[in-house]
């Protein structure tokens, strides 16, 4: 297939792929070229592939394309993953950290887990399966170098809270974190841009700045992403809430 490709004019390790048709997609560099983790189109361009990335399987990418400032995932970072599932978004920020980085992915649910060994890990040497509780981050501390950021897309009621708890154990001053906000997982009874509120206030009173709340519809009904920097050192001595 033929198709156009430049570097995202804001998001590093991100290209657009232009199709014959016009079509834009969004796209990482494929790490292990040739093989597929969830069935996406593999194009190539000047001996390199890429991966096209779909918004409506991964919030990161729905939130890139919801006009995201900055993702703030780099080339050689150590991020921590919270609810990676299967992969599908894990897969590519393997791709954007590369392999002078790595990504540690913690899920609880055995069938997914699986699934990320034998699509992902089986053939990406840069990504860690933690099968554990993101709830209980010291029992998998053990696991874990210190990371760049956190990463969180996990279904809980208390979504902002189970990310700084891992910052407690995980992140030092300056540090980012993205979590994805699935507002009816939390209270059904509350609108969501309530809920995005506050869980962003919950990130504040643990020592984060808020840098940016991006709502994914069409992508994700009900989903927001919060990025933010940790502004504070340890904060495992102050409250938690």
């Amino acid at each position: 297939m033929t198709a156009n490709v430049e570097e995202h004019e804001k998001h590093h390790g991100v290209y657009w792929i232009t199709l014959e048709d016009g079509n834009q997609r969004l796209a990482t560099r494929n790490l292990t070229p040739g093989r597929r983790v969830y069935g996406e189109r593999l194009i190539r361009k000047y001996n390199v592939e890429y991966r096209v990335w779909d918004p409506y399987r991964s919030k990161l990418a729905a939130s890139i394309l919801k006009g995201l400032d900055s993702i703030p995932i780099r080339r050689g970072q150590q991020v921590l993953y919270l609810g990676s599932a299967s992969g599908t978004t894990a897969s590519h920020v393997s791709d954007i950290v590369d392999q002078t980085g790595h990504v540690y992915c913690v899920d609880f649910a055995p069938r997914s887990m699986r699934e990320l060994l034998d699509n992902v890990c089986t053939y990406r040497s840069n990504v860690t399966p933690i099968l554990n509780d993101a709830r209980t981050p010291e029992e998998y501390s053990a696991f874990v170098k210190n990371a760049d950021g956190i990463y969180c897309d996990v279904a809980q009621p208390q979504q902002a809270k189970i990310l700084a708890d891992n910052a407690d154990l995980f992140l030092r001053e300056g540090s980012w974190s993205m979590l994805a906000v699935k507002s009816q997982s939390i209270d059904v009874t509350k609108r969501p841009s309530e809920i995005y509120r506050r869980e962003a206030k919950t990130l504040e009173r643990r020592g984060f700045t808020i840098k940016e709340i991006k709502p994914l519809e069409p992508y994700e009904k009900a989903h927001a992403m919060i990025v933010s920097l940790l502004k504070k050192g340890p904060r495992s001595l102050q409250p938690q809430t």
